[in-house]
């Protein structure tokens, strides 16, 4: 288990923040703006912290939102000169004057959308396509935008002249969480041999995101494909990065509260539950914890504070055994933890706590009258 003295650590339950990890993350999108041409959007859906926000805000083009909430958000972080691009399978027709006013770009994600778009009266928005193109990469297939009966996109073989009529420029996302550029290659490839031919007529090209780009190995093949791209036909190269920059930048930070022996193993009992990181019930799959070592001979079921049957993390190994006070640490929850993240049983949020050269600072933290308030 974990020997460092935590005196000064934060008291838990507590999201932190990993200023460096961040910073690490806008470097290497200002290498791939540099170096390829393309502009870079932060997708926001990830975690969309307001200081997390205004941190990675100087490294962007703008912002990748998909709902008026996110847009609105957007807007009052970025500059005028920064855009913001929304794609949505679902838009409220009392929210349509709302999200021209705010966002610079919308990518219809059906041709229904598209023709209600297009017949609006003349506006600043460039209207875009999200493309299906048919191409699945994800393993699995609940990640898969391209799955059979997929409700992302518009299918690519259904794609002709006279839908791309008042086009801007054309949407793809097609995996989640890939450490290889091979599948966007692919995916630009199937483009130019199904659409290239209208790609003369269009202002831009949004690759979408789902690459972990800071675990990239060689950023020459995406440099390359965006440099060709911005050659051959003219086109504003836009890329979406959401998870590939705050994944690894938050640390779940939880205390054992109990332990006991249940059917002859150990039981060790967390101020936090899966409610803090639902996509370990969601997805059933067991997170990192920077304390368990596989070759540990000591074990112990991590588990939640809440009465949820479910409510268990796993069985991890130590190194020593476990016992109340010890504190647990589950990384990279940076994405799409925060934001689903609930007050099941009551129980109150995590705070959150900014980490920057070993100084814990408080960004938010939540209390009771939170909790009533959203019932009243």
């Amino acid at each position: 288990m974990l020997q460092t003295d935590t005196a000064s650590w934060p008291d838990t339950p507590a999201f932190v923040l990993d200023a460096q990890a961040i910073q690490q993350s806008c470097d290497t999108l200002t290498y791939l703006r540099r170096e390829s041409g393309c502009r870079v959007l932060y997708s926001i859906k990830a975690l969309p912290f307001m200081p997390v926000l205004q941190w990675i805000q100087p490294y962007v083009d703008g912002f990748s939102v998909s709902s008026l909430f996110e847009a609105k958000l957007a807007h009052a972080v970025l500059t005028k000169e920064q855009s913001i691009h929304l794609s949505t399978p679902g838009i409220k027709t009392a929210e349509v004057d709302e999200l021209i006013r705010v966002c610079s770009h919308i990518s219809c994600n059906s041709l229904t959308q598209r023709q209600h778009f297009l017949s609006l009266p003349q506006q600043s928005v460039s209207v875009g396509l999200r493309v299906n193109p048919k191409l699945s990469f994800a393993l699995d297939r609940r990640f898969d935008p391209c799955r059979l009966h997929s409700k992302l996109g518009v299918d690519i073989n259904s794609i002709n002249a006279d839908s791309l009529l008042g086009i801007s420029g054309l949407h793809v996302h097609t995996v989640f969480s890939e450490r290889h550029y091979a599948p966007l290659l692919q995916t630009v490839a199937w483009l130019k041999q199904k659409l290239g031919r209208y790609f003369a007529q269009l202002q831009w090209l949004n690759l979408g995101g789902g690459y972990l780009i800071k675990q990239m190995r060689d950023q020459q093949a995406f440099i390359q494909l965006v440099k060709a791209l911005r050659e051959q036909y003219g086109l504003e190269v836009y890329i979406e990065p959401g998870k590939g920059v705050v994944g690894d930048a938050v640390i779940l930070h939880a205390t054992i509260i109990d332990c006991f022996h249940s059917d002859g193993k150990v039981i060790a009992v967390l101020d936090t539950s899966i409610n803090h990181n639902p996509e370990v019930f969601e997805y059933q799959r067991q997170p990192e914890i920077a304390e368990s070592h596989h070759g540990g001979r000591f074990s112990a079921i991590l588990v939640g504070a809440t009465c949820l049957a479910g409510d268990v993390f796993g069985e991890y190994h130590f190194e020593q055994a476990v016992k109340i006070g010890d504190r647990i640490r589950f990384t990279n929850v940076g994405a799409y933890t925060l934001v689903k993240a609930n007050r099941f049983n009551g129980y109150n949020f995590p705070a959150i706590y900014g980490h920057t050269q070993g100084k814990f600072t408080v960004l938010k933290q939540y209390d009771y009258e939170n909790y009533r308030q959203f019932w009243e």
